[in-house]
């Protein structure tokens, strides 16, 4: 039986409570190969439903495209900003929520949803486990680049239909992150949005329920 020491619970505890959504501190160092082969393969090692393993992770390193990403982004950016009112909007508009062009490298985690055939084990009465397994994955690797001291910053804010065609990815594999990815001049002590006011952090008892809702 694998047993965890106190210092490595420790060690798992602080990555998680200091893992943070980074934007605006990336540094253009490159990020070492050994290091990113560490973080992609710790996601690869996240839990799937019935096995399937449905992720795959394209590597953009390449400006070009990056700077296509970000067109997109661009584009469902000012969308976004136009659904807010008000005071809310002015101060959406003074966020930085992406870092594209500032991140040496970009992450793009799929789904095929395919990959073991029509029926996956556990995947049944709920077919959106598949896609619940390829976000587990991104939380593995933004753990393990936090373990690192590597940042990542998930952008949302973007169609997948434009990821699928800046990236070539096939129409029956599904986009479901794009990681941006690289070494920072500090991590921030607590969420940005958080600092900025925009939302508190809620209290856990709160979102506790025992036996029912």
């Amino acid at each position: 039986m694998m047993t965890i020491s106190d210092s490595e619970r420790q060690a798992l505890y602080k990555v998680i409570y200091s893992r943070r959504d980074v934007r605006g501190q990336f540094l253009p160092d490159p990020v070492p190969e050994a290091a990113l082969r560490r973080v992609l393969d710790a996601a690869h090692h996240a839990p799937s439903v019935g096995f399937m393993q449905p992720w795959d992770f394209i590597v953009v390193r390449d400006p070009e495209l990056r700077q296509k990403i970000k067109e997109g982004f661009e584009i469902a950016h000012a969308e976004a900003s136009a659904m807010f009112d008000g005071d809310k909007r002015d101060q959406y508009g003074t966020f930085k929520l992406e870092g594209i062009m500032e991140a040496p490298l970009g992450v793009c985690v799929t789904c095929d949803r395919s990959r073991t055939g029509d029926v996956v084990i556990g995947r049944t009465a709920n077919p959106e486990m598949d896609l619940y397994s390829s976000v587990c994955a991104v939380q593995n690797l933004w753990l393990a680049a936090r373990a690192e001291n590597l940042g990542v910053g998930w952008v949302s804010i973007i169609h997948h239909d434009h990821v699928r065609k800046v990236l070539g990815i096939p129409e029956h594999i599904m986009p479901i992150a794009w990681l941006c990815i690289g070494k920072v001049s500090f991590f921030h002590e607590t969420p940005e949005l958080e600092q900025a006011g925009w939302l508190p952090r809620l209290e856990l008892e709160e979102l506790i329920h025992e036996e029912q809702w």
